[in-house]
């Protein structure tokens, strides 16, 4: 009995603690109820003393102020002051640059889903959708990607004029200044379609809708600098560069050397005070035919001509610099992995400029890195995720295409299980990356600067870009590696690695900067208490850290307790309205999941302190985590706006799961490197108490979605909505349309086309060739005329969509591909097999009784009249090729002379030849039916000509009216 009442007092202990932590009480009001629950279990069980006692003692001191400053606070405080290193002030303008949104919510560990349904959903408003249907549409009519890179080497005058004309330069910019101002989200279909035709083009109106002056100058600019600068940038009569990176300074774009020198100098011939600028810049896009340059450089004011004696470094400074200013030097031009955008250098060396040329005028000196900071998330959030995203579309519908269209072994490459595996990553990563360019931009949309979310943009959507084109590539095989204007995939893998460098390189964005000032930033204390550590004012640090700090354990401790409870529970249930019996699961996984990484996140920083700084390889575990709880939210939001459809649900299906599985092993991966192996085991036993909970999509899961990947219309919506994100068309002389007009093609004839090649795989046919096939089935009522110029017409298609491009022996000229299955070219595929064979069919016919009798005996050919079984056949009765041919007689043949006539090459028709030679009775009756069965062939030889004639000078007729 006593021992019954212990457990009982101890269990009621623990589940008050328990329940303290989960309902976030505050300091004072759980430890009186600490206090008083111990009490009373005192009075249950004296011996729950033995919990009790260090429970009721903690929660004196947390208390009495006094004895837990002294215990507790100071020593904290002076732990993790030594732990901190010193922090720079372009590291603390970048960890406080920018804004938060949902990923604050996830990284909290307690996502409010009621405020996720809120966020308006991205769409179009009509003046943006006519953009894209009209302005966009053309300007991808006139681009030719192969022209451009392989030829033009630039965009062609008639392209840019359109650009710059039709406001494709000034998306960002206030209709106030003569530009569109487009949403994020229009700004990013707007570059993905563009992108779907020509990254080059796309790369080019990419650039000044994001990092550069435009973006700068709105933000931060002075109205004279926007008067001056906005209405050229938006009609394109200013094309401006920003130059950032250097030889010494990539991605640690702080070290820039790039110096500006507070001096008097001249400009326009009076004396005024500037800056003597010294500059060296590299990799800067559109610097070859910039007219303003945007300028980072490090400011000093050595004899204090600006006032402030104390302050002789600025720090970074941005400054507008007209292109023509004397001394600016706009080099030659770089070739970024082959692609020919305009990209180069640019250099100066003592230009002088006035003070005015800063951003924002004198009083933004030294803001340039935090003005860099908080714009750089157009570029990261938009264009790049923009272009990530119209890769997967145009490999999406491409690779489809090709997977149908090509077969393989007597069926479709896209029905085998290993082209499936790959398949199914295409389709569920392109519908990721749909979903996580809508959850993005509709934070964008919100006005923020949310400077993590769109880190892991870019990061995520241009990694799974990689994937999705390396998986097309191998899909398509030969057709993809064989470079020329037919090849659909090589160019966007070929500018695969312009994007995964461009701001802000992949290494670095996952192992420093999604974690790193995600934790400043989404974190509800962290931010603050660091500043509080290196605060000068000690004493005063003190008292608020003493607040601050335990607002922070009890946040801790809150998460830990989420997480303990979801480990068995399977967490919260907590979701939007709006869930279904198909989404709700996986809220609750989000939930679980976003409440354990708060843990993780929480032991990580506390443990390690600034020593997870240099643990990259666990802080990019850690943006795994974040980032996919992100990507999982934004899946569910996309597959809440869209179809709902069976199809669908694949898709989003196969991609929750992948999501979900990575984030798993990320948390087994960080707790099995983690240098405190006790806290690890801890933190992985409270938050995956069962071990592993999720798996990769299953094989048959992977199966379906490779089997939808190739449907279209009504059995696959997403690829019908795919077909308004890009560019699509359906030319059949078009890089991308050539293989679509053969997939749309196919489509409309498929259950004829499936029936016809099953017959024919089962020889249900005479002929050599496709050709000779079909004319046996229309001659012999198994197809209509209409369906055989149906077969013709679409095997004509799907040769050529086949087809790879041929050069010149110095590869300098593509040539024109010769396809001998076209309409007009089918008749010269036409062979005399049939003739040949029904000539000796009946000559073997009339012939084979009197053999039988000459050949009674069986010793010339041993097995004649016998199965394999051993029963016996009369000769009339034998006719599989075995036993045909075991009734030739090889001593009779003439292989010179039948070397000479080329029809005799062919096997079957040497071996007919020689049967009838070999039985050569009645020759004279089985040559009068031979040429009888002749006669027949050719005339179904010139109806088939005929046929082609005509519908040649059809065609002509159609071209003399067009």
């Amino acid at each position: 009995m006593a021992i019954g009442l212990f457990i009982l007092a101890v269990l009621i202990q623990l589940a008050v603690v328990l329940a303290i932590f989960l309902q976030s009480f505050s300091r004072i009001t759980g430890s009186i109820v600490a206090i008083i629950t111990v009490l009373v279990t005192a009075f249950i069980s004296p011996w729950s003393l033995i919990l009790g006692a260090p429970i009721a003692l903690l929660c004196l001191v947390l208390l009495i102020a006094p004895i837990r400053k002294v215990l507790i606070t100071k020593p904290v405080y002076k732990a993790l002051g030594g732990a901190m290193p010193s922090m720079s002030d372009t590291e603390r303008e970048a960890l406080d640059a920018g804004t938060s949104w949902w990923e604050k919510e996830l990284f909290m560990g307690n996502p409010d889903w009621k405020m996720f349904a809120s966020y308006p959903y991205p769409q179009l408003s009509d003046e943006e959708q006519s953009f894209i249907d009209n302005e966009v549409e053309e300007l991808c009519t006139m681009l030719d990607e192969w022209q451009i890179q392989h030829e033009d080497k630039e965009l062609s005058p008639k392209a840019w004029q359109f650009i710059k004309d039709n406001g494709f330069l000034g998306l960002i910019i206030p209709k106030e200044y003569g530009g569109l101002a487009f949403t994020s989200y229009a700004q990013s279909r707007v570059m993905s379609k563009i992108a779907s035709r020509s990254p080059t083009a796309a790369v080019s109106c990419m650039v000044p809708n994001s990092l550069g002056p435009g973006e700068l100058l709105m933000h931060y600019g002075t109205e004279a600098q926007k008067k001056r600068w906005l209405p050229g940038l938006a009609i394109g009569k200013e094309i401006p560069c920003f130059g950032l990176t250097g030889p010494e300074a990539g991605s640690d774009a702080g070290a820039i050397p790039d110096t500006g020198v507070v001096c008097y100098g001249i400009h326009d011939g009076k004396e005024m005070l500037g800056l003597r600028m010294n500059f060296s810049k590299r990799w800067i896009t559109l610097a070859p035919i910039a007219t303003v340059v945007g300028l980072a450089f490090k400011m000093h004011d050595p004899e204090a001509l600006l006032g402030d004696v104390n302050k002789t470094d600025y720090g970074i400074t941005c400054a507008l610099v007209p292109a023509s200013h004397e001394g600016v030097i706009i080099g030659p031009r770089h070739y970024p992995s082959g692609s020919p955008f305009m990209n180069g250098t640019v250099d100066g060396t003592d230009v002088f400029i006035p003070l005015d040329y800063i951003i924002g005028g004198v009083e933004n000196a030294g803001r340039g890195w935090r003005m860099l900071m908080e714009c750089l998330g157009v570029g990261r959030g938009i264009s790049l995720p923009a272009l990530s995203t119209s890769a997967g579309g145009m490999s999406y519908l491409s690779v489809g295409a090709f997977a149908k269209v090509r077969e393989q072994f007597k069926i479709s490459v896209g029905k085998f299980e290993g082209v499936q595996d790959a398949t199914s990553r295409i389709a569920s990563q392109t519908y990721m990356l749909e979903a996580f360019r809508h959850l993005v931009t509709c934070g964008l949309n919100e006005g923020g600067t949310p400077s993590v979310m769109t880190a892991m943009a870019k990061y995520y959507a241009t990694e799974t870009m990689r994937e999705i084109v390396n998986d097309g590539m191998d899909v398509v095989g030969g057709r993809a590696i064989q470079t020329g204007p037919r090849n659909f995939l090589a160019i966007p893998y070929q500018a695969i690695p312009v994007s995964i460098t461009v701001e802000g390189a992949n290494i670095l964005t996952r192992s420093l900067m999604i974690f790193g000032q995600g934790a400043m930033r989404c974190h509800p204390y962290l931010f603050d208490e660091l500043q509080l550590l290196q605060s000068d004012d000690k004493k005063g640090a003190l008292k608020q850290f003493d607040k601050l700090f335990f607002k922070h354990l009890g946040y801790t401790f809150n998460r830990g307790a989420k997480a303990f409870v979801a480990g068995y529970m399977g967490g919260s249930n907590n979701a939007p309205l709006f869930a279904d019996s198909f989404t709700r699961p996986y809220y609750k996984h989000i939930n679980r999941l976003s409440a354990s990484f708060a843990l993780t996140a929480d032991m990580a920083l506390g443990l390690l302190a600034g020593d997870l700084k240099r643990k990259e390889m666990l802080s990019g575990r850690l943006a795994d985590i974040h980032s996919h709880l992100f990507i999982a939210s934004a899946i569910l939001q996309f597959y809440q706006n869209g179809s709902k459809s069976k199809a669908e649900r694949l898709h989003a299906e196969v991609a929750l799961q992948h999501s979900l599985y990575t984030i798993q092993e990320a948390f087994v991966s960080f707790f099995a490197n983690f240098p405190n192996r006790m806290a690890a085991s801890v933190v992985s036993f409270v938050t995956f108490p069962s071990g592993r909970i999720f798996t990769p999509a299953s094989d048959e899961l992977k199966r379906k979605l490779g089997d939808t990947f190739m449907d279209d219309f009504e059995a696959n919506p997403f690829r019908d909505y795919l077909k308004t994100m890009v560019y699509y068309n359906t030319e059949a002389d078009d890089v991308t349309g050539r293989m679509e007009h053969a997939y749309q093609s196919l489509l409309e004839i498929e259950p004829l086309w499936q029936k016809f090649k099953k017959a024919e795989h089962k020889d249900s046919f005479e002929g050599l060739t496709f050709e000779d096939h079909v004319v046996y089935a229309s001659q012999n009522g198994d197809v209509t005329e209409e369906e055989a110029e149906a077969l013709i017409n679409y095997n004509a298609l799907r040769f050529d969509s086949l087809l790879t491009d041929v050069f010149d022996e110095h590869l300098q000229q593509a040539q024109e591909r010769f396809n001998p299955h076209s309409l007009e070219n089918a008749v010269h595929k036409l062979t005399d097999y049939a003739q040949l064979k029904n000539e000796a069919q009946v000559r073997n016919s009339t012939q084979i009784n009197d053999q039988a009798n000459d050949d009674a005996s069986g010793d010339a050919n041993p097995d004649h009249g016998y199965e394999s079984d051993g029963d016996v056949e009369m000769v009339n009765e034998q006719n599989t090729a075995q036993e045909v041919k075991s009734q030739t007689k090889f001593n009779e043949a003439h292989p010179r002379a039948e070397a000479i006539n080329h029809r005799s090459r062919d096997a079957e028709t040497t071996l007919g030849d020689r049967m009838s030679y070999n039985h050569g009775q009645n020759k004279a009756d089985a040559e009068s039916q031979a040429a009888k069965a002749g006669a027949e062939t050719n005339r179904i030889k010139k109806n088939a000509i005929n046929k082609a004639k005509f519908q040649d000078g059809l065609r002509r007729e159609e071209d003399d009216k067009v």
